[in-house]
C-alpha cells in the first residue's frame, strides 16, 4: 500500500506562544509525521463577538476569560511573520508546514507561502464562497466532513469540482467534531460509505482519546490521518485535553507505519522468508510409538507425530498403512523409507 499521509495537528495548542509552537514542530518531526499543521485566521473575520464557545471549549478552558469564541481565538492568532518563522523552523526540522485557513485572505496568504495542500475544516463545508476560493488555487485539497451529511459532502464536492478541481485532487476525510469524540460516535464505517459513494480517496481526522481509531482507519484504507497533539494535556486552551502527548503521537505514527508494512504483501498465502527457518522445527514427522519386530504389518496406532519435520509428514500416514516392516524398530525411532517394502 502507499504511504499514509500523517498530519500532526498542532492547531492552536501553541497558546499564542512562538516558543511553544516551535516545540510542537520539534515533537511532530521527531514523531515522524509528514506534516505539522497550524491554523490561520483573524478572529475579527472568523466569528462574531457574540458567538459563544462550544461546551467542550468552556469545559477544557476551565473558565479562562469570558465564554465567547472571539476572546478565546483572539489570543490564538498567528501573525504573517509568525507563519514565515514557523515554516522556516519546520523546514529545518525536515517536516512539511501546513495550516488551515478559515477565510479568503488566509487562503491567499497560505498560497503565497507555497503550501502544496489545502485543508478545508469541517466548519467550512457549507461555505460555498470559501470552497470556490480554495478550489481556484488548483492545489490538492483535504476536505474534512465533521457534522456533515452525505448530501452535504456531495454538495461541497460539486462546488470544488465546478470551480476547477479534479476529483483525484480531493481527499475526503471522515471526522467527528466533538472533543473528545465518544467511541460510540466515531462511526468509522462512514469513511467507507464516502469512498464508495464518490469513488474518492478518503482519510480520517480523529478527535478520540488514544490512538486505536486512527490505526483502525488505516487498516480500512485511510490515505490521510490527522490527529491533534500537545506538549502537555494540562496547558490552558480548548484542545489540549483531547490531544495526544508527544510519546502518544510517536507511538501512533510508528503503529501506522507498521500497519503499512503489514498490509504491503501481495496477498498470496505462502510461507514468508522469515518463517521458513521455523517450518521444520515446529511441524512434525512420524515416529514409532513402541518397539516393533520385523514382519509387523503397520497400522495407524503404531505411529506418533513429533517434532521436528525431518521425515514422513503425518499427512502421508495413509501411505504407510498396511506396509510390512523389514527390520526391527525401536520406540521413538524416526520412520524411514527403508523400513518397509
Amino acid at each position: 500500500m502507499s504511504k499514509t499521509i500523517i498530519i500532526a495537528e498542532a492547531g492552536v495548542n501553541h497558546n499564542g506562544d512562538m516558543a511553544l509552537a516551535k516545540q510542537l514542530i520539534n515533537v511532530a518531526a521527531d514523531a515522524g509525521a509528514d506534516y505539522v499543521k497550524f491554523q490561520t485566521f483573524k478572529a475579527d473575520k472568523l466569528v462574531s463577538k457574540a458567538a459563544k464557545q462550544a461546551a467542550y471549549q468552556v469545559k477544557n478552558q476551565s473558565g479562562q476569560g469570558d465564554d465567547t469564541q472571539y476572546s478565546m481565538l483572539k489570543k490564538l492568532e498567528l501573525s504573517e511573520e509568525d507563519h514565515y518563522e514557523l515554516q522556516q523552523h519546520a523546514d529545518q526540522k525536515g517536516i512539511k508546514f501546513l495550516s488551515t485557513g478559515f477565510d479568503h485572505d488566509s487562503i491567499d496568504f497560505l498560497d503565497k507561502l507555497g503550501l502544496n495542500l489545502f485543508k478545508i475544516p469541517s466548519g467550512e463545508i457549507t461555505n460555498k464562497p470559501y470552497l470556490k476560493h480554495v478550489a481556484r488555487k488548483g492545489k490538492p485539497v483535504v476536505l474534512s466532513t465533521g457534522m456533515a451529511s452525505l448530501k452535504e459532502v456531495e454538495e461541497a464536492m460539486d462546488v470544488l469540482e465546478e470551480a476547477g478541481l479534479q476529483r483525484d485532487q480531493i481527499t475526503v476525510v471522515h471526522c467527528n467534531t466533538e472533543y473528545p469524540t465518544p467511541m460510540a460516535d466515531v462511526n468509522l464505517k462512514a469513511m467507507l460509505t464516502i469512498r464508495d459513494a464518490f469513488k474518492v480517496k478518503v482519510g480520517y481526522s480523529d478527535h478520540t482519546l488514544g490512538i486505536e481509531v486512527p490505526i483502525a482507519a488505516v487498516t480500512l484504507g485511510a490515505t490521510v490521518i490527522e490527529k491533534h497533539f500537545t506538549l502537555d494535556h494540562d496547558l490552558p486552551g480548548p484542545d489540549h485535553k483531547a490531544s495526544l502527548g508527544p510519546a502518544e503521537l510517536k507511538a501512533m505514527v510508528q503503529a501506522i507505519r507498521n500497519i503499512e508494512l503489514a498490509l504491503s504483501g501481495d496477498g498470496r498465502k505462502r510461507p514468508s522468508p522469515s518463517e521458513l527457518q521455523n517450518k521444520p522445527l515446529v511441524r512434525k514427522s512420524l515416529y514409532y510409538k513402541e518397539a516393533y519386530p520385523a514382519g509387523t504389518v503397520l497400522e495407524e496406532s503404531h505411529f506418533i507425530a513429533k517434532r521436528p519435520a525431518t521425515g514422513f509428514s503425518p499427512m502421508r500416514i495413509d501411505d504407510l498403512l498396511g506396509k510390512t516392516l523389514k527390520r526391527e524398530v525401536k520406540e521413538g525411532e524416526l520412520v524411514e523409507h527403508t523400513d518397509f517394502s
